[in-house]
């Protein structure tokens, strides 16, 4: 920035940029944020070409910018046109916000679902507003989201389904059992009550 002839001046650039027409809007919308002024349009099939004259001080980021709102189509050139007097300030706004669309309570599965559209400020439960702020997006741009939808319970299972089966014991016949338990039936019926049957127990 320098002083001619007592005015306050900056550098202007020529900014060439190519993108496909469906963006075309969308990089008019940058440029035009940062004080940049469209001097031509061109259109050549499914592609456009816009000129625009724009402060440096405007150019710093916007690349990154443009590639991202067009998915990396964009192609962006600039040089350096002369000095002109200062355009003024520009807004380097980095970050929108996230806007609550409906008024009522906040819930953990809707905030989850929504965690990388940006930071939040509120926490689960808690009650918002229809328009309020809720959080800042990672965008420039704002967005309405709908933070008070609560997951839909369709596919209960049965209350007892979710239980860990038990496995019972084996069990050996008379004929079957372990030879090693028949050591241990003399004690055993040594220190047993005798019983009142007529049979062997």
């Amino acid at each position: 920035v320098k002083e001619i002839d007592g005015k306050k001046c900056e550098p202007i650039e020529e900014m060439t940029v190519d993108c496909p027409q469906e963006y075309s809007g969308t990089v008019i919308e940058l440029a035009t944020k940062r004080k940049g002024t469209l001097t031509n349009m061109e259109t050549n099939g499914d592609r456009t070409r816009l000129e625009f004259t724009i402060p440096s001080r405007g150019i710093i980021g916007l690349r990154s910018n443009m590639l991202t709102a067009t998915a990396g189509e964009a192609i962006m050139t600039h040089r350096l046109k002369g000095f002109e007097p200062w355009t003024g300030e520009i807004e380097m706004r980095v970050n929108g916000s996230i806007i609550s669309g409906e008024t009522g309570t906040a819930y953990a599965y809707s905030i989850d679902k929504l965690q990388d559209r940006g930071r939040f400020f509120i926490s689960p439960m808690e009650q918002v507003y229809e328009g309020q702020v809720i959080g800042e997006h990672t965008r420039q741009n704002d967005i309405t989201v709908n933070v008070t939808k609560a997951k839909q319970l369709t596919n209960m299972r049965a209350s007892g389904s979710a239980k860990k089966p038990r496995s019972p014991r084996p069990r050996y016949s008379r004929s079957k059992r372990p030879s090693n338990t028949s050591r241990r039936t003399n004690t055993w019926k040594s220190l047993r009550t005798p019983c009142a049957c007529a049979r062997s127990c």
